[in-house]
């Protein structure tokens, strides 16, 4: 069954930020004619103009769950026999020695193995338990940092409903990270298989914002460009 977004209990987490607006001003203008730059030439600093600088809370999706099955399949299982055994017997199924050559059965007596192969069922149980992370855009990407008590606020409501956060929710839904989740917890299964139960259980959905310092660039020409900061690791993305 497919449940709406508001369907499903969401768990909330907001990255602290190590990086203050004025740091990220100096990393900005340290920065500022890079994404202008060209393979003949570089435009000088005081051409290029900020027009406005901006923290965003941009959210990430985690989602983990776990899938369980048992089901039944055909398998081929050899055996080595005696050389002087010819077939084996089991319940009402007889299983003759290979053929050596692909068109007479294998000579009774002769030194060494023969072989048997035993077309028999298979009782197969799967049980696959793991996370995917996405970005709010729906790209499976992985954290650069760890998610504890030292890296995450305490008050993540407070901080997202608080009037000067601009918050960038998720641009796919809950529904299509389950469905990528699902499919990547079910490998791929023989054709051939009977009596299959399968199961799949959703463990938590998690909201992560990290905040992320966006800053707005005009250069010639009225060219526009866009500098993104990491403000938990200070790095330019």
């Amino acid at each position: 069954m497919i449940l709406a977004n508001n369907d499903y209990d969401v768990k909330t987490i907001v990255i602290r930020k190590n990086l203050e607006e004025e740091e990220a001003m100096n990393i900005v203008e340290q920065k500022k004619t890079d994404p202008f730059k060209s393979l003949l030439s570089r435009p000088k600093k005081e051409d290029i103009h900020l027009d406005s600088l901006k923290l965003y809370y941009e959210s990430s999706l985690i989602v983990s769950g776990k899938y369980s099955a048992n089901y039944f399949r055909k398998a081929i299982h050899t055996i080595d026999v005696d050389s002087n055994v010819h077939g084996v017997v089991m319940d009402d199924a007889v299983f003759p020695v290979r053929s050596k050559s692909g068109l007479e059965k294998a000579f009774v007596g002769k030194k060494g193995k023969n072989k048997v192969d035993l077309n028999l069922e298979e009782h197969v149980f799967v049980e696959e338990e793991d996370e995917l992370t996405f970005d709010h855009h729906g790209l499976e990407v992985e954290l650069p940092f760890k998610i504890d008590s030292k890296t995450i606020e305490n008050y993540p409501t407070k901080i997202l409903e608080d009037s000067s956060s601009i918050v960038k929710k998720p641009e796919f839904s809950y529904d299509s990270a389950i469905d990528k989740l699902q499919i990547h917890l079910k490998k791929p299964m023989d054709a051939d298989v009977r009596d299959l139960k399968d199961e799949f259980v959703l463990h938590d959905i998690t909201e992560v914002y990290i905040p992320i310092f966006e800053a707005r660039l005009s250069g010639p020409k009225k060219k526009v460009e866009i500098i993104r900061i990491d403000a938990v690791r200070k790095k330019i993305l």
